[in-house]
């Protein structure tokens, strides 16, 4: 997925899970401008990934093998508790 088809990415970024769209969204929607080329190609190989494996490890349950992807969802996390509670 090109990471300048921002129209796309936010299609994907919508899981259908609660849980990860009060996540993905909300970082994608704010965040995603600010982001090097190197780490949206990251986020977008993030959004590749299986929801139960999102799921886990934007819960902290687990990370990603892959130390690009462990550093995302890092970085998710870390975003996305500066910016504070979202409401749905």
């Amino acid at each position: 997925m090109d990471i300048n088809n921002k129209a796309r990415i936010h299609w994907a970024c919508r899981r259908g899970m609660r849980e990860l769209d009060i996540s993905i969204m909300p970082f994608f929607e704010h965040e995603y401008d600010t982001l090097s080329d190197n780490d949206k190609q990251a986020f977008v190989r993030l959004l590749t990934c299986d929801d139960p494996d999102l799921f886990n490890w934007l819960m902290n349950h687990g990370s990603p093998e892959d130390p690009e992807l462990a550093r995302m969802v890092a970085l998710i996390q870390s975003r996305n508790m500066a910016r504070g509670p979202v409401a749905l």
